[in-house]
């Protein structure tokens, strides 16, 4: 399991870099003299092409050896973010976000597939749950430590971490990981194919309006927070979301196995995380108790993937894979749009808080959805009941 650690090592970094410019905006703000929508659009665009690397890229990667390209694509993604830091200007500074955006990409599925093929039979669960576990906790807390390191030196500082932690990460993977066989991360059209299929389409589509809802607000909870609550510390609310994160992903396992029913613990799932967010602005002005929603959004949020997986497995036995590969894609792809169509709403200058209203409009859709596969469900057991 030691060579699972080193590669739940890399997600580590890459989920450290995923949202950390979410913590940094103020300063990044100061530094380009552009505005907190703008800056922004780096989350946008390190998501997009996360979303877009790894499915654009397997066709030519087939067969190729999985060390190399891990190797390689962990490279990338150092060099990126030294750019990042490095760079003189907002062009060059976007530009290293997306190049940054596509190593991570394709670190991503190659790593979790690489993982199965270390472990026996038997520890091929544990090793899928390191691996994607290591991403998790370094985007939980990822944000909080970067505005710390940020708050103590400069946001400069904290993209240097990032840089230390991936080329350490490559490091290992150049000295202690083994040359084997992999299979590649499904193709672009492979995962097209999936929306063929009227209940993989719903599923993704509900994780894509929950993604939009979660993610892209919380993009600019710098912004938001400094409308809503001037004066408080946003290190705070980011480490209230980030101990909501690790406890929802801790959990989610237990819940799964305990209530049998993954569509009826996602939609208990997305309308907590829908009152959560709500409850934002409503609590934001009592004592303590306003971090609580902002705990129960980060457990929420990350406990929704697992019970999604579960059930796009169920409608692909096959190629679970492919659709689950598919999901993460479009959970990416949501990330995306939110923080795009969230710095538009700020562009407008109709308040921060509009975020909030944008998010639970997302919500709900995600919600409806949810309903109406929850229902389709239903009627199709009905059917077979009945015949």
């Amino acid at each position: 399991m030691r060579k699972v650690l080193l590669l739940s090592f890399g997600m580590f970094a890459l989920g450290f870099d995923a949202y950390v410019i979410a913590g940094l905006i103020p300063g990044i703000t100061d530094t380009y003299h552009k505005d907190a929508s703008q800056v922004g659009q780096a989350v946008s665009i390190f998501t997009l092409f996360y979303a877009i690397s790894a499915p654009l890229f397997s066709s030519l990667l087939a067969g190729k050896p999985i060390k190399k390209v891990l190797l390689a694509a962990m490279l990338v993604f150092t060099l990126a973010n030294a750019i990042t830091a490095l760079a003189p200007n907002f062009s060059i500074f976007l530009l290293s976000r997306a190049i940054a955006g596509a190593g991570a990409g394709l670190f991503s599925p190659l790593a979790v597939a690489a993982s199965t093929q270390l472990v026996p039979d038997a520890k091929k669960g544990r090793a899928l749950g390191l691996t994607i576990g290591g991403m998790s906790m370094g985007t939980v807390l990822g944000v909080p430590i970067g505005l710390y390191i940020a708050d103590f030196s400069n946001w400069k500082s904290a993209m240097w971490l990032v840089v230390i932690l991936s080329l350490i990460a490559a490091l290992g993977v150049f000295k202690l990981l083994p040359h084997f066989p992999a299979s590649a991360p499904p193709a672009l059209k492979e995962r097209f194919k999936m929306f063929l299929d009227k209940r993989v389409a719903i599923t993704v589509s509900i994780t894509f309006f929950a993604s939009i809802a979660s993610l892209g607000l919380y993009t600019y909870l710098s912004p938001l927070l400094g409308e809503l609550a001037p004066g408080n510390s946003l290190t705070t609310f980011l480490w209230a979301w980030g101990l909501g994160g690790l406890f929802g992903s801790v959990l989610v396992g237990y819940l799964i196995d305990y209530f049998k029913k993954p569509k009826t613990l996602v939609t208990i799932i997305l309308s907590t995380l829908t009152l959560s967010v709500v409850c934002i602005p409503i609590l934001i002005e009592f004592p303590v108790i306003k971090y609580l929603p902002f705990f129960i959004w980060g457990a929420m949020g990350w406990a929704s993937q697992a019970p999604q997986q579960h059930i796009l497995l169920s409608y692909q036995p096959k190629q679970g894979s492919t659709a689950v590969a598919l999901n993460s894609s479009i959970n990416y792809l949501g990330s995306s749009i939110g923080a795009t169509l969230g710095g538009v709403v700020l562009t407008l200058q109709i308040g921060s808080i509009s975020l909030v209203y944008f998010a639970i409009l997302s919500m709900i859709i995600s919600l409806c959805l949810q309903f109406y596969s929850m229902k389709s469900t239903y009627t199709l057991k009905e059917s077979a009941k009945s015949a």
